[in-house]
């Protein structure tokens, strides 16, 4: 899933503000410092997201008979292969 980079803006925005609350976190950086990690870790995970959803297409295709996207088998391969990919991550 493409998420904009306004929303991954805002999460980060609320990563770098909910650590900002919580008491046993301090911070040795300055806030935006915080924020552009939080963005580079989020953009890090989607760009691996992305990855695995290709992997798992990929897998799908190289089938020897055409498997329609959205058909009820094309969704239980994805997510088989899909989350064969997340394991192979050890995640």
């Amino acid at each position: 899933m493409r998420i904009s980079d306004d929303k991954v803006n805002k999460l980060a925005h609320v990563v770098a503000d909910t650590l900002a609350e919580i008491d046993e976190v301090e911070f040795l950086e300055e806030r935006n410092m915080i924020r552009q990690e939080a963005r580079k870790a989020l953009q890090k995970l989607l760009l691996e997201e992305v990855k695995l959803d290709q992997a798992a297409r990929r897998k799908i295709a190289s089938q020897q008979r055409i498997i329609p996207e959205g058909s009820q088998e094309w969704d239980i391969l994805y997510r088989k292969y899909y989350n064969d990919e997340v394991k192979k991550l050890g995640l």
